[in-house]
Order: structure tokens, then sequence, then C-alpha cells
């Protein structure tokens, strides 16, 4: 991404924030105070939506701020460290949310404060994900930089606005996301299960290949067993014979000749 996409209207250049101070959002209302490195809104002008963009990769095609701020420069370290494959996901920094929903390596971002809720958040990134699918398909893949910038910020204005000021509105629509956000969690857990089941195989397969082998180690051990015993009643026998042909040998001249006559006739 060049640089200089981070000085178009409205923005205002700040000093970029540490790439370490980034964390998944695991609760969506962080406690941490929040920094200076991200200036947005004034608090009597602030709305709940600072930012939102479409994005390929780390490529801007599309973006709207609310008001001035370093938004761009901020949004640039936050897609950085987005992964390709399809996900959604939830960045806090202090007081600031970072919402996200990849699809496609196609990425919609909007910067939120922490007091509000993540699912009115993925609701406005659905309607926005689904305008511009449409709108534009596959033609985002090989957009350069702000393409979509000139027709959709409009949009996005628009969406950004309808999202802001009308709290009570579209519970069907955020009914509907909560059941899909449900419905990914039941096939994310499925996905697991099936990787586990897989896990699962593999490790009956290789209990069957030791059992296997500790059969067989007890066959050979037996075999072995029963051919050092034999080997040592063999050697035992001979010894036996070789004892009692020595002996003999030893007294039959004592005897008169190998038929022992002087000892058995006494």
């Amino acid at each position: 991404m060049r640089k200089s996409a981070a000085s178009g209207p409205g923005v205002r250049s700040q000093p970029p924030l540490g790439a370490g101070s980034w964390r998944p959002c695991a609760d969506p209302r962080p406690s941490v105070p929040s920094p200076r490195a991200l200036r947005g809104c004034p608090d009597r002008l602030k709305p709940w939506r600072f930012f939102c963009c479409c994005c390929q990769g780390t490529t801007i095609l599309a973006k709207h701020a609310w008001c001035g701020g370093n938004f761009l420069e901020v949004t640039e370290q936050i897609l950085a460290k987005i992964p390709s494959e399809n996900n959604k996901l939830t960045y806090s920094h202090g007081n600031y949310l970072f919402h996200y929903i990849c699809q496609d390596r196609i990425v919609y971002l909007c910067i939120t404060d922490d007091d509000f809720e993540r699912s009115r958040a993925f609701n406005f990134l659905n309607e926005i994900k689904k305008r511009f699918q449409t709108t534009y398909g596959s033609r985002a893949q090989t957009a350069l930089p702000y393409a979509m910038n000139s027709e959709f910020s409009s949009v996005l204005a628009a969406q950004l606005k309808h999202h802001s000021e009308n709290k009570g509105l579209d519970k069907v629509m955020e009914t509907q996301a909560q059941v899909d956000e449900l419905k990914g969690i039941m096939v994310r857990n499925i996905d697991l299960v099936a990787q586990r089941g897989e896990r699962l195989e593999l490790l009956i397969d290789k209990t069957e290949n030791l059992v296997d082998s500790s059969v067989t180690f007890k066959t050979t051990s037996r075999n072995l067993a029963r051919a050092m015993c034999m080997k040592n009643l063999k050697l035992t026998i001979i010894i036996i014979i070789v004892s009692i042909v020595f002996i003999y040998i030893i007294v039959s001249p004592l005897c008169g000749g190998f038929t022992w006559p002087s000892c058995v006739n006494k």
C-alpha cells in the first residue's frame, strides 16, 4: 500500500500505533484506557461508527470517514494483520474496536467505539459486503487502489448513517445476523469435531497397528522361548551323554574291559 494513501481528504497525519499493541478482541468492551494514537471525532460529535472501508488484501478500494482522523494510517496497520482466509473478527485497541469480515480475500472493515454492540457492527458489515459483491463481483480481486471509491463511498456513507441513526431498526436483520453468527460457530465446531474424528481415526489406526505389533512380538517371543528351551534341553542331553561316555571310558580299564567283567562278577 502506498504511503500516500494515508493522506486523503479529512485525514490528519498522526504517529502510527505500535505493532505489538493490537490484540484479537475476546471481550467486546475492553477496559484498557484509550490511546492518543487514533484520533477520531470529538466527543460531542462522536457517532458509534467512525470509519469504514472495503479492501482487497491491504489495498483500500473504497472508504468513508464520518469525520477527520488518522483512520487510514491505523487501518493499514490492521489490514496487515488480517489473514487471507474467510473469517470475521474484532480487534481492540484502547476504547476502539476494529470489526472486519474477510470473504474471498475482500475485507470489509469498520471502526467503532467500545460502547457499540458487535452484532450491530457486523449487521452493517454484512450489508456492505452484500452490496459490494452484488455491484462489483470478481472485479474487486484485480482492482487498483480506490478504484471503487467514487461510486461506493456514497453507499458506505448512506449505510453508515442508516445503521448509526436507527438503533431500533432492522431487528429482523439483527436476529438473522445472530443466527448466521451462531451457524458459523456451529460450522466451525463441526469442523473441529470432524478434525478430531480424523485424528481419532488416525489414532485408532495407529493403535491397531500397535496391537498387531504387540501380538507379533508375543508370538515371536514365545517361539524364541520355545526354541531356546529346546536348545537348552538338547545341550543338557548332550552333556549327560558325554558325561556317561566319559565315565564309562575311565571305569572300563579298572573293571577289566569294556564289558566290565571284574566289576560285574563281583
